[in-house]
């Protein structure tokens, strides 16, 4: 099996070529390439930013984010999950807001001084 993608590990946009069959990645100009067209085929996965409730602070909002990629068919799950959290002020930059999301291994950070 055959699957045009375009890498997006880099500005260039590499039109990758990625036959799973034999595990081989044209197209790549550079070997994250060649590493992103396999993974994205096998476990895509993805940085989610979103926002939480504050309390106590200038904007009602805080920006937030998964500190590492998660499952791709994870992030409606993840954002329902951060649909109800509210935090109070104040929060640094790389705070946990929400320790191992989904039980992934992967905490939800503040992404912004508040």
């Amino acid at each position: 099996m055959e699957k045009e993608l375009i890498c997006i590990c880099c500005p260039m946009g590499c039109h990758l070529k990625v036959n799973l069959d034999e595990k081989k990645v044209t197209g790549n100009t550079c070997p994250r390439g060649a590493a992103y067209g396999i993974n994205e085929l096998t476990n895509p996965v993805r940085v989610v930013t979103s926002t939480v409730k504050i309390n106590g602070a200038i904007h009602r909002v805080l920006p937030v984010k998964t500190k590492e990629p998660i499952k791709k068919e994870l992030i409606f799950k993840c954002m329902e999950a951060l649909r109800d959290v509210e935090v109070n002020s104040p929060v640094k930059v790389g705070d946990v807001i929400i320790e191992n999301i989904l039980g992934t291994g992967v905490d939800i950070v503040a992404a912004r001084n508040m």
